[in-house]
């Protein structure tokens, strides 16, 4: 079995603030990814999610690995239909952008000439990981707002028809109605379809934006498992200064132990398992993840 463990984001303030990860003198952008694929073999770059990817970083990420390191880049928020500041898509196409008076865009606002350059220059900015063969999946973490009904839907088949199978792409919904009763054999059988990866999460469950975790492989390629962490009181939390905040759980033992017996179940049935800690607050995810890796034994890769 091939199980790699990482983070999400190897950047996180919170994380470079408690000095407990990273070792002293280690305070450049260059020092902290060398020691973070030290320690582990995968990372999931977040970054991308809130602004468009820039080759100028993926270029040094590849140099500043060794290999056999792997990226998985999160897609970048406008596909995923969330709501996009007008600042956070490259500075010369901004003049081009719709004038219709709103502060944020959706996909939906896009001219098709825009859409496509914007599609062009994303692949164009990832390339760098794919040519080095350290990009492992493009993440969609679609907004809570898009459901399984037929625009939903349709919208989710039009991102992967625009992957076209030129990279893996992993789907994590955050809208219950996609793995409801009435629906999960749907939304699994259109994955498999489309040839996207499952993304089994980990999270507080009871709220619209929560699913369940739905162990089930939907691409022989890849099974992607995302951790957030279970702190109910903080996975809506209105008015948090930075992202983690929402993700302020430290798993305990007990709860990696069975974890990892489920992740190793879901590992025998694809060619490669990824799993990422989403609870960056401070050092946790790092700490659960060293721990997991121990517990998984010769089946987790171990970084170089």
């Amino acid at each position: 079995m091939n199980i790699r463990v990482g983070t999400a984001s190897w950047t996180d303030p919170t994380l470079i603030k408690s000095k407990r990860f990273y070792p002293p003198g280690c305070s450049s952008a260059e020092a902290r990814l060398r020691f973070y694929a030290s320690q582990f073999p995968l990372v999931e770059v977040d970054s991308s999610y809130y602004s468009m990817p820039n080759g100028s970083n993926s270029v040094p990420w590849v140099e500043r690995t060794p290999p056999g390191f792997v990226f998985n880049i999160k897609a970048f928020r406008l596909f995923t239909g969330h709501q996009t500041p007008r600042d956070m898509f490259p500075k010369d196409m901004q003049p081009a952008l719709p004038q219709n008076g709103k502060k944020n865009l959706y996909y939906k606002d896009m001219p098709d000439e825009i859409r496509a350059e914007l599609w062009r220059r994303y692949f164009e900015a990832i390339a760098p990981l794919q040519d080095a063969g350290k990009l492992g999946a493009v993440h969609f973490q679609f907004a809570p707002w898009i459901t399984s009904a037929p625009d939903g839907r349709a919208h989710v088949g039009h991102c992967a028809e625009l992957m076209d199978g030129r990279h893996l792409m992993a789907v994590e919904f955050r809208n219950r109605s996609w793995f409801d009763t009435k629906h999960s054999e749907a939304t699994l059988a259109f994955e498999r379809e489309h040839g996207i990866v499952n993304v089994v999460v980990d999270e507080p469950q009871g709220s619209a934006n929560s699913i369940p975790s739905v162990w089930q492989v939907t691409n022989p390629s890849l099974a992607l498992v995302r951790l957030h962490g279970r702190n109910h009181e903080t996975w809506n939390i209105k008015g948090a200064t930075v992202a983690s905040d929402r993700f302020n759980y430290d798993y305990n033992d007990d709860e990696l132990s069975e974890l990892s017996g489920k992740i190793r179940e879901i590992a025998s049935l694809v060619a490669q398992t990824h799993v990422v800690f989403n609870n960056n607050y401070e050092d946790q995810g790092q700490r659960n993840a060293r721990t997991l890796i121990g517990l998984l034994g010769d089946t987790a890769v171990t970084a170089t």
